[in-house]
């Protein structure tokens, strides 16, 4: 029996919902990890995700099949570097960056192409850290493999198998196209969130009624703003000419589209939003993107005291496992009093149902 060891290097979120994943799809598989807290090994190591919690990279990871870069963008070409020496020409190396040059070059810089394939699962929340990693992550999320014009075909062909393994998507993309789409799908709407945050921020008055009311469709469009800022500091600094270039064409249209506000042009108007909605609506909601899915419903009580339990412990009961639960106070856009998020849309459809058998009004939301 042919026993997989994989390697990884840093184990937040991302790395962490990874190695869950993997022991999910290889329980007999050897996991060893080594991330700069030692904390967040150990954690790892008792609950059982990985089988070696390490305090530096070192010679162990000489037995890897798979090795996984897991910290930010410029913290894994450092990492890089020092795992040069224990590096075995049979292990695949791989990250899990949003950006791909800088990586690609310091490969081929080290003279490692023939082994590496970029990597980038395309998925997420607002929280960070190893605490809320979870296999389920993973699951139907699009996992782009960049690799080399060295790398073999067999090579490619494992890793892809893998990802499966996992419960994402592969596809295959070369590197500097992966660079300018997800430059246009995940980091200018990271910019723009943190930018729409910051507006209202600073034209919000000293009783902060903005933020008071802020709700609904404002709170959705800027959750993403909760994400680390120095991943994002780093993801700027080395997608910069993407980025930049985006957001050029982004300032054009927003002075566009600002014209026809000050001139009151409805036509203009109407195109600019039906445009949008169209194009939206043309989505598959199948897969989950680089900002995550949430799955969430809203649930009609009477305010009366134990109703929030009654309903936690009604899904509980039936293995429905709950991410987040709370009465909602205010109901712009929202016609339930209790509001209950879940990881996947299984749950999602499960609690859904027991709820409606159980005589609520039960309303869905998938976005």
């Amino acid at each position: 029996m042919n026993i997989k060891t994989y390697g990884f290097i840093g184990l937040g979120l991302i790395g962490g919902s990874m190695a869950r994943a993997i022991k999910a799809f290889d329980p007999s598989c050897r996991i060893m990890a080594y991330a700069p807290h030692k904390s967040t090994v150990d954690a790892a190591k008792a609950d059982g995700t990985i089988d070696i919690a390490l305090d530096k990279i070192g010679p162990e990871f000489t037995e890897c099949d798979y090795i996984f870069l897991c910290a930010p963008v410029e913290i894994n070409n450092d990492n890089l570097e020092l795992l040069l020496p224990y590096l075995n020409p049979k292990t695949t190396l791989t990250d899990i960056g949003s950006v791909k040059n800088s990586i690609h070059e310091k490969v081929k810089e080290l003279g490692l192409e023939g082994q590496f394939i970029g990597g980038h699962p395309m998925t997420g929340t607002e929280r960070i850290g190893y605490q809320n990693s979870k296999a389920a992550l993973l699951e139907n999320a699009y996992y782009i493999l960049t690799r080399t014009d060295s790398c073999d075909e067999d090579r490619l062909s494992d890793y892809y198998d893998l990802v499966k393994g996992m419960g994402a998507i592969p596809l295959v993309v070369p590197y500097l196209q992966h660079d300018f789409a997800t430059a246009a799908i995940s980091h200018v709407p990271h910019v723009l969130s943190a930018a729409l945050v910051n507006l209202v921020k600073n034209s919000d008055n000293e009783d902060a009624l903005m933020k008071t009311i802020a709700a609904g469709g404002f709170k959705d469009i800027t959750r993403i703003s909760s994400s680390s800022p120095v991943m994002w500091q780093q993801i700027c600094n080395t997608n910069s000419d993407n980025i930049s270039g985006l957001l050029s064409n982004l300032i054009d249209s927003l002075i566009d589209i600002k014209l026809a506000v000050d001139e009151h042009d409805s036509d203009k108007l109407l195109d600019f939003f039906t445009s949008a909605r169209s194009y939206r609506e043309s989505f598959s909601d199948f897969t989950s993107g680089p900002i995550q899915k949430t799955y969430v419903l809203h649930v009609d009580i009477s305010d009366q005291p134990g109703n929030l339990a009654k309903v936690a412990v009604l899904l509980s009961e039936k293995n429905v496992n709950i991410k987040n639960i709370g009465i909602v106070h205010n109901r712009e856009y929202e016609r339930g009093t209790l509001k209950i998020e879940f990881h996947t849309g299984n749950d999602l459809s499960e609690a859904s149902r027991l709820l409606s058998e159980a005589g609520y009004t039960v309303v869905l939301t998938q976005s």
